[in-house]
């Protein structure tokens, strides 16, 4: 119950965090967070554990946790690094995953296909990590898989984020039936352009809301 309280409170917090509530420099005390978010010291504690993960705030001593200033240019670095790893992931896909893992892929990907038609955002959110590792781990390559699992942690806030975008869940669909088809039919190289193509909208669905954000916060 507490993880789930704590992943509950972790997208809470970035989503603060990425919307400018807590603007970079800002201390996170526990106490007030737990009271802010009427939960105990124990999921804040995993919360920032989880977000220190992914470079949104770092823990110094003495003062705690601290949110960090993500600036464009590193994002755009992360997701450039996030495109290249899972582009390359689906290509090894394309030409390693064995044939029950493939209609894992497939029976996972239909699935989807019905969370994004009646709008399950937190469904298809979840399932959408879990078809990205199925890519991770069907490339057979444990090196790159564990690199691409790390960059995905800490991309991980700003990926999430995406699906805040009216209109993105179809979309993304959309997007994974290229990736996914092109690996059943073991098309390496259609595979790594269809990644490629999916993670760039998937950055430019978060930059979409940033802008979106900015503008009614200017309003």
């Amino acid at each position: 119950m507490s993880g789930t309280a704590a992943d509950k409170l972790a997208d809470d917090l970035a989503r603060a965090i990425i919307e400018g509530v807590f603007p970079p420099g800002a201390r996170l005390d526990e106490q007030q967070l737990a009271q802010r978010y009427a939960v105990s010291r124990t999921p804040v504690r995993e919360a920032l554990r989880q977000l220190a993960t992914t470079g949104l705030i770092e823990v110094r001593p003495r003062r705690g946790a601290i949110v960090t200033q993500v600036t464009p240019a590193q994002l755009e670095e992360l997701f450039v690094a996030m495109a290249e790893l899972e582009a390359t992931c689906a290509r090894l896909a394309a030409l390693s995953m064995a044939p029950t893992e493939r209609r894992r892929l497939q029976d996972l990907h239909e699935s989807m296909g019905e969370m994004a038609a009646a709008n399950d955002v937190a469904g298809f959110t979840d399932a959408n990590q879990a078809l990205h590792t199925l890519i991770y781990a069907g490339a057979h390559n444990v090196v790159l898989a564990d690199w691409a699992a790390a960059t995905r942690r800490r991309l991980s806030p700003f990926r999430r984020a995406q699906f805040r975008v009216e209109g993105r869940l179809p979309k993304s669909h959309s997007e994974h039936d290229a990736v996914v088809r092109a690996i059943l039919q073991a098309d390496a190289h259609a595979a790594h352009a269809a990644m490629l193509h999916h993670v760039t909208r998937v950055e430019r669905s978060f930059e979409e809301l940033c802008a979106e954000s900015a503008a009614s916060a200017s309003a």
